[in-house]
């Protein structure tokens, strides 16, 4: 489990303030607009950043005090590091056997012959699609109880995307007690992945609950204003004005089609639930 509690990271025009959980044996999505916290908090989370404020605890242990073998503990995939691009696969695999004991070589060979991806090839001379999935590869490489992933499938077409995703699901089934936080902009990653989906905007946690939940249970509801006066609002999470009337968004669907059959009612994206929630008032 990892439990952050009253984190504060200041700069200069932006504050990250979280207090949230993530269970074991769970793959957990981070959704937000670009600058909303979502990589301030993985890094914190990370140790690779300073902060004054809180605390954050993976399995009961304060990241402050990991050592060595505890960091060996945690993969990660950030958006804007990795090694340079003029090694090959061969220089990361040299690399990695000689910083993680637990680095599995064959794994990491037979993943990349897998994925076609050249051994002798220098990394810039790799299409964006070969970066990401050895990206991906390395950090599945050794033993690992959790996963971190900052945007690992950006700019990578569907087929791409979809063999990472084959990766993050082939890497929980191998162990129930991992743990996966994944941040991506493509919401439909996170509604075939995630269990939980978390909201952050302006570094703060505005929204999450069960993904299966967003999918089956919440909805837009589409009212004119005479209607949206009258109509109960205990279920109603958010809403905004819109040219017609109002775009309401509710946890519990069947309840207004069952009591206001009248009323347009539709299913809704991750995306467009954010942007509800985010462009108008919470209820």
């Amino acid at each position: 489990m990892i439990r952050i509690d009253g984190l504060k990271k200041e700069y200069k025009d932006f504050t990250l303030d979280v207090s949230l959980e993530f269970e074991s044996g769970t793959i957990n999505g981070i959704v937000g607009t670009n600058g909303a916290g979502k990589s301030t908090l993985f890094k914190s989370i990370l140790g690779l950043i300073f902060y004054k404020e809180g605390s954050i605890e993976i399995n009961g242990k304060n990241v402050k005090d990991f050592k060595y073998e505890d960091k060996e503990k945690i993969g990660c995939v950030m958006t804007e590091s990795f090694f340079s691009e003029t090694f090959t696969v061969k220089d990361i695999a040299s690399i990695m056997n000689a910083t993680y004991k637990t680095f599995d070589k064959d794994k990491f060979f037979k993943k990349c012959e897998k994925y076609k991806l050249p051994t002798d090839k220098r990394i810039k001379e790799f299409s964006n699609g070969m970066k990401a999935k050895l990206k991906i590869i390395t950090a599945l490489s050794y033993d690992t109880d959790l996963l971190i992933l900052d945007e690992p499938t950006v700019g990578l077409d569907v087929i791409a995307r979809d063999d990472i995703l084959d990766e993050i699901r082939e890497y929980m089934e191998a162990d129930e007690n991992r743990t996966v936080l994944i941040s991506s902009h493509i919401s439909s990653d996170i509604e075939k992945l995630c269990d939980t989906t978390f909201m952050i905007h302006n570094g703060k946690i505005v929204f999450h609950d069960d993904t299966d939940r967003l999918l089956c249970e919440y909805a837009a509801l589409k009212l004119d204003e005479e209607t949206f006066e009258k109509i109960d609002k205990s279920h109603i999470k958010a809403y905004r004005k819109e040219k017609y009337g109002y775009e309401c968004l509710t946890d519990a669907r069947d309840y207004y089609v069952e009591n206001y059959p009248s009323i347009v009612v539709e299913k809704m994206s991750v995306d467009e639930m954010m942007m509800i929630i985010i462009k108008g008032e919470r209820s």
